[in-house]
């Protein structure tokens, strides 16, 4: 499997925090927790927990029960996959079928993303299965259509920063930053630059407003196969790699998993529907478009401070 970051933010807790940072790489990316001094026993509990939360929404690793899933069609689930599918299928209502696990029928079999990445034909794309409604679980078990492939990218990353963020919550931790490529989630103030991928220069730099709040980046310039014309996002409607957005920046205090799943969904979705789309959430947004025009939510100050 191939590691990847999106490199698309860069952040920093306020200096007088005197934070301590470790990184790790998990969940194919690089891991960064930051905690104060007083805290600092809590890493190894939180990359652990964490290492566990890959072992469960994994479609490489072997022993997952997705990747059991994939290949058997039927698998033994455990809390953080049954929680996951969960999850998926509220997305997948929310978004009216744009945000749809059900993808991995073309990112795992066609363009093998993450392996022996390749460009599908056309006939290969129109023949995939992408049918949602094949997957049926309980809190034990788990199957799946034959043809039909689950990769839960869309927002394993932010599924498992909830869950190390509630670990260090039930361990009384009021400052905390943890990352995963371009998932956020800040317990105190952090101060954000949202990278620019064509300049030196950050789409935009402020600080969180609220004391706990979410930062979920989705770009499709960072993973793609030969051209970003055949990038990650995939229009699970269309089977075609998105072309309209760079890059979608959502801030906002809902749960990480929330925010790096509507980002998701946003990608691909047509545009006019993807502004409808997040202007109903409870979300701040910064796109770049595909045409370099950046577009900023009215409502982004009232969960940032843009000058401090």
């Amino acid at each position: 499997m191939k590691l990847f970051s999106l490199l698309l933010i860069f952040l920093y807790l306020n200096a007088e925090e005197a934070l301590q940072t470790r990184t790790k790489v998990l969940m194919g990316t690089f891991a960064t927790m930051s905690l104060k001094e007083s805290n600092k026993d809590l890493f190894k509990g939180a990359f652990t927990l964490l290492n566990r939360v890959d072992n469960s929404l994994s479609s490489y690793k072997q022993n997952s029960p997705i990747y059991k899933l994939n290949r058997d069609k039927k698998a033994t689930i455990n809390l953080y996959t049954y929680e996951a599918f969960l999850l998926s299928q509220k997305y997948y209502i929310k978004s009216a079928g744009y945000f749809n696990i059900a993808i991995g029928s073309v990112t795992k079999d066609l363009y093998h993303f993450g392996e022996n990445e390749r460009v599908p034909l056309s006939w290969e794309l129109n023949a995939s299965d992408t049918s949602f409604d094949t997957l049926t679980f309980d809190k034990r078990k788990a199957k799946l259509g034959q043809g039909v492939k689950i990769d839960l990218g869309g927002f394993g990353k932010g599924y498992g920063v909830d869950r190390v963020v509630e670990y260090l919550k039930i361990n009384n931790v009021k400052k905390a930053r943890v990352a995963l490529s371009g998932d956020i989630r800040c317990l105190g103030v952090c101060e954000i630059n949202i990278n620019n991928p064509y300049s030196d220069v950050p789409l935009l730099h402020f600080f969180t407003k609220k004391e706990e709040m979410a930062i979920s980046t989705s770009g499709n310039y960072n993973r793609f196969v030969g051209t970003e014309d055949n990038n990650h996002l995939i229009n699970p409607k269309t089977k075609q790699s998105q072309k309209t957005f760079i890059s979608i920046t959502l801030i906002s205090a809902l749960p990480s998993s929330d925010i790096d799943a509507y980002a998701t969904a946003a990608s691909v979705m047509p545009k006019e529907l993807a502004y409808k789309f997040l202007d109903s959430l409870d979300v701040a947004y910064v796109i770049l478009e595909s045409d370099r025009v950046l577009v900023i939510s009215e409502n982004i100050t009232l969960y940032v401070n843009l000058e401090k």
